[in-house]
């Protein structure tokens, strides 16, 4: 089973509150320009907006792997769990 067809059998319960924040979109800018959270997030919770020139979040992606804060060469991502009932739900077996 490859990653797209485990990540097929999760399933989530969005939140309209977001658990996931970038601390300065300015580091993301000026500073930040491998941007690996795009890269290695296999949610793809994070894609950069050329004309914007922005880091767009899509955090009801998350699958709260915590892979895009460990990456970060900024820490400038802060992730928390979301509030209870909510994210992801995984299926063992």
């Amino acid at each position: 089973m490859n990653v797209d067809e485990k990540l097929g059998t999760l399933t989530y319960k969005a939140d309209h509150q977001a658990h996931i924040t970038i601390k300065s979109a300015d580091v993301c800018h000026d500073r930040c320009h491998d941007r690996p959270c795009t890269t290695i997030c296999p949610a793809q919770v994070y894609r950069w907006e050329d004309p914007q020139k922005k880091l767009v979040v899509s955090f009801e992606n998350c699958i709260e792997c915590g892979a895009c804060r460990m990456l970060c060469p900024f820490d400038n991502i802060q992730c928390h769990w979301p509030r209870g009932g909510f994210g992801v739900q995984y299926r063992y077996g």
